[in-house]
């Protein structure tokens, strides 16, 4: 609702600034423009970009328009399955995670977790890690250091998406100009008409640089912020977890382990320690 508000915003303030002062709307549609512009910015792309990059780019522009995924419930739902699982190792010993990481799908305990279990990047990462520490020993500053390492490429690889469109929306003024010459070529091409017809074409050549510098500054770059924002937030929850499991292993209590991870959330949305606590009691108030 946030991003609609703020686009009829940029779009009711551009039109309605033209508008009181003496502009047609119609001089705006120029297909020909158009598809010079968009056209060359999506071929662009294309060119710039493999293609899981650009379905990476499609998938995080609707989670950065779409209601945030990472709410208050998500991070209950992380921090209390990384609580039972540390609890079963408390309990069993790594062996008793087996039944569980090895297909999460059909886990118990992971099914509890809807949230999380929906979500295979971070199932992934949750698995494969306990695995790890399962295969043999390891410290915690072994372990923070291969954590450390792998959450860095997973930052990298996904900031190259809003990275790339970024790169694209400012090469978008570019494309209007390239559009606007053309239109003036155009022009030039008439210039034994009248002063009416060069004027209407001049100005539909200098429509393509306006619609080139609203598309990169009232469009594509503050969507391509939105996306490096939500997946930094995205982040925040690989940070979580590498945090409990480095306590964990370094010898905390679980609640001490979890708790240290809370830290490592969001702040709009991150619980307190009380109400970490209170989900914990609850829980073994009502074992399931």
């Amino acid at each position: 609702m946030q991003k609609l508000i703020g686009l009829i915003m940029v779009l009711g303030c551009v039109v309605g600034g033209y508008l009181m002062s003496g502009g047609n709307l119609a001089s705006f549609w120029q297909p020909g423009e158009l598809i010079i512009i968009l056209g060359a910015g999506a071929g662009a792309m294309v060119i710039a970009n493999p293609k899981h990059v650009l379905k990476s780019m499609w998938s995080q522009t609707k989670a950065a328009v779409s209601k945030d995924e990472q709410n208050a419930e998500f991070q209950r739902q992380l921090l209390m399955l990384m609580y039972e699982l540390l609890e079963l190792v408390q309990d069993g010993g790594l062996k008793a995670l087996d039944e569980h990481i090895d297909v999460p799908d059909n886990s118990v305990l992971f099914k509890k977790y809807p949230l999380i279990l929906k979500d295979k990047g971070f199932i992934t990462f949750i698995s494969d890690n306990f695995r790890l520490m399962a295969m043999g020993k390891i410290n915690e500053h072994e372990m923070e250091g291969l954590l450390e390492a792998e959450i860095e490429a997973v930052e990298d690889e996904l900031l190259v998406p809003s990275r790339s469109l970024q790169r694209t929306a400012e090469a978008m003024p570019g494309f209007g100009i390239c559009a606007a010459v053309l239109g003036i070529i155009i022009t030039m091409q008439s210039i034994d008409g009248s002063i009416a017809l060069i004027g209407l074409k001049v100005a539909a050549a200098l429509v393509g640089t306006f619609l080139g510098v609203f598309f990169c500054y009232c469009l594509m770059d503050p969507l391509a912020n939105a996306m490096e924002q939500c997946m930094r937030k995205r982040m925040t929850i690989f940070f979580c977890i590498r945090t409990v499991l480095v306590n964990h292993i370094a010898g905390k209590p679980t609640l001490l382990a979890v708790d240290a991870g809370r830290k490592m959330l969001s702040l709009e949305s991150k619980p307190t320690f009380a109400t970490l606590d209170s989900w914990v009691n609850a829980m073994g108030e009502n074992p399931e």
